[in-house]
C-alpha cells in the first residue's frame, strides 16, 4: 500500500508539472500570436439575384406536379444554354470587357456592420469598402445593413470616416437599420444619402455617457495606500483607485460636453434638415417617431429594400473574412471538445443507470 501511495503522489506531481508546462506554452503561443501581424483574410462575394432566383424556382417547383417539374427543368436548361451562348457571342465581339457606361448593368453592393462597444467590425468594413470602391462607379450603390447601439468615440468615429469614403467616391450610400442604430451607430448612419429603418427600430441617442467606479474609500478602510504621479494638470482627471477632486470632475464633464458638441455638429453637417437642438438630448426613438423628427427617410426593412433592388440592379453581398491561424483553430477545437465532454459524461451516466 505504501508503494501505491508513493506512486500515486509521483503521478500527481507529474500531472501537475505537465499541466503547468502546457499552460505556460499556451500563454506564450497566445502572446506570440497577438504580436504577429493580423492574418490576411479573403473576400466573399455572393450574387443575391442568383440566390433569390434559385429560392423562387425551388418554391415554384415544389408546388408543381411531377410532369410540370420536368418541363420546368427543361425550360430552365434551355434558358441557361441561351444565356451562355449570348455571353460567348459577347466575348467574341469584345463587349464583355467593358460595356458602354449608359448600358452597363448597375450594381448594388450590400455590406453588414454588426457593431460592438469597441466597433471592432471596422477592420472588416475598411477592407470591404476598399475592395468595392475599386470597381464601383457612377450609378452604383452601397447598402450598409447597420446594427449598433454605440460604443467608444474613436472606434465609431473611424467607422463613420470609412463610410464617408463611399460618398466622397461619388457612390450613393444607403444605410438600413432593422433593429438599432443609436449613439455611435447613428453617427455612422447619418453619413448616408438615405436612411431606411424598420418601424420599430431604435434610432438616435445623440449624446455621450461615461462612468467609472472609484475604490478609494474601500482601499482606505483596508489601510491600503495608492500613489499616482502625473505630469500635466489634467493628465488624469478621474481615477479608479485614487481620490478624485472637484477640479478633475469638472474637467471630465467639460470633456464630455465637448464630445457632445462635436457629435451634434457632425449630425447637423450630414443631415442639415434635422433639428439638432431638439434631437441632441441623448433620447432614442422608434422608427416612426424617428421619421417624424427626420432622423430617417423611409420606413422599410432591409429585406424589402434588397428585394426591390433585385428588379433593376445586380445585387452583390460583400463580406471580408479573416483567416484563422492554426493556433486559433486548435483552441476552437479544444473549446468545442471541452464543451461537449460534460454532456457526453452525463449521457454515459444516464445509460449506466438503465
Amino acid at each position: 500500500m505504501e508503494f501505491l501511495t508513493e506512486y500515486g503522489l509521483f503521478l500527481a506531481k507529474v500531472v501537475t508539472v505537465v499541466a503547468a508546462f502546457a499552460l505556460v506554452l499556451i500563454l506564450s503561443l497566445s502572446a506570440r500570436q497577438q504580436k504577429r501581424p493580423s492574418e490576411k483574410g479573403h473576400l466573399l462575394v455572393k450574387h443575391l439575384n442568383e440566390a433569390f432566383d434559385q429560392v423562387t424556382q425551388s418554391l415554384n417547383n415544389a408546388m408543381l406536379s411531377e410532369d410540370a417539374q420536368k418541363q420546368a427543368e427543361k425550360n430552365e436548361k434551355r434558358r441557361l444554354k441561351s444565356v451562355r451562348k449570348a455571353e460567348k457571342a459577347a466575348l467574341k465581339r469584345g463587349d464583355a470587357e467593358g460595356e458602354d457606361s449608359e448600358t452597363a448593368e448597375k450594381r448594388v453592393f450590400v455590406l453588414d456592420f454588426d457593431g460592438d462597444v469597441e466597433a471592432s467590425a471596422v477592420d472588416n468594413l475598411r477592407e470591404e469598402i476598399s475592395a468595392l470602391l475599386s470597381v464601383a462607379g457612377e450609378g452604383d450603390e452601397v447598402l450598409i445593413r447597420l446594427e449598433s447601439a454605440g460604443g467608444v468615440v474613436h472606434g465609431y468615429g473611424l467607422a463613420a470616416s470609412q463610410l464617408r469614403r463611399i460618398r466622397d467616391h461619388g457612390v450613393k450610400l444607403t444605410v438600413a437599420v432593422d433593429k438599432v442604430a443609436a449613439s455611435g451607430g447613428y453617427m455612422m448612419a447619418c453619413i448616408a444619402d438615405q436612411i431606411i429603418a424598420a418601424p420599430f427600430a431604435v434610432l438616435g441617442s445623440i449624446g455621450v455617457a461615461a462612468q467609472i467606479p472609484n475604490f478609494n474609500r474601500l482601499l482606505k478602510s483596508q489601510n491600503i495606500d495608492v500613489e499616482m504621479h502625473t505630469a500635466g494638470e489634467y493628465k488624469r482627471t478621474l481615477t479608479m483607485l485614487g481620490e478624485n477632486t472637484e477640479a478633475g470632475r469638472e474637467k471630465f464633464l467639460a470633456e464630455l460636453e465637448d464630445v457632445h458638441e462635436l457629435f451634434k455638429a457632425f449630425v447637423a453637417e450630414n443631415r442639415p434638415k434635422v433639428d439638432v437642438a431638439a434631437v441632441g438630448t441623448g433620447e432614442a426613438w422608434y422608427g416612426r417617431r424617428a421619421l417624424e423628427r427626420q432622423l430617417v427617410d423611409v420606413l422599410m426593412t432591409s429585406d424589402e429594400y434588397v428585394i426591390e433592388k433585385l428588379k433593376d440592379f445586380a445585387v452583390y453581398e460583400v463580406k471580408y473574412e479573416i483567416q484563422q491561424g492554426k493556433f486559433e483553430q486548435a483552441m476552437k477545437r479544444f473549446s468545442a471538445l471541452s464543451t461537449q465532454w460534460p454532456v457526453r459524461q452525463k449521457i454515459l451516466a444516464q445509460l449506466d443507470r438503465l
